[in-house]
């Protein structure tokens, strides 16, 4: 599958599918396991794990609609940018109404910084997409990631009445006259 595409399938009844993309697939794979615990008995959510886009396209078929995309940076792992920028050409521009968001990680130990937080900030405003920030190495910040990330799938997966993910990207969005104060 060259390109993803939001509306290439059919949603599955009453469950949302978040993908997380990135190169730190231990960070990856704790944060789809803290999702999982998270959400236990109330809903029913599907965490897909991958190192790089595009996905395999010999198991398209058994591919679930996907609702959500997560990148998620290290800004410890120059390799991690480079993962989410030659990613990003593989998701349709539509996706990036709402359905897309940047999670930076390692933002607490500034001494082992290889990644400029100004390079991000220029990613996530091109694409239009929200920055999210967490240590995904402590537990408990990757609960709460996992509860946040949980409540955005289900909005964007339109389980959550009167809200869609266009409008949650205008509310997450900060209004112009406030970047115009800060520069």
């Amino acid at each position: 599958m060259a390109l993803l595409r939001p509306l290439d399938k059919l949603p599955t009844l009453d469950v949302a599918t978040i993908l997380l993309v990135g190169s730190e697939e231990m960070l990856l794979e704790q944060l789809g396991v803290a999702m999982v615990k998270a959400i236990e008995g109330t809903a029913k959510i599907q965490v897909h794990v991958a190192s790089s886009l595009p996905l395999p396209t010999d198991r398209e078929c058994l591919r679930p609609r996907i609702d959500l995309i997560v990148f998620v940076l290290s800004l410890h792992s120059k390799q991690s940018l480079r993962t989410v920028e030659s990613s990003l050409p593989h998701v349709d521009a539509s996706f990036f109404l709402g359905k897309v968001y940047f999670l930076v990680t390692g933002v607490r130990k500034e001494q082992s910084i290889s990644v400029h937080m100004d390079t991000i900030k220029k990613m996530a405003t091109t694409c239009q997409s929200p920055l999210l920030f967490s240590d995904l190495e402590e537990e408990c910040f990757r609960t709460a990631m996992a509860q946040r990330l949980i409540r955005i799938l289900q909005i964007c997966a339109g389980h959550v009445p009167g809200m869609s993910a266009l409008n949650l990207l205008s509310i997450m969005k900060r209004s112009p006259e406030l970047l115009e104060q800060e520069t």
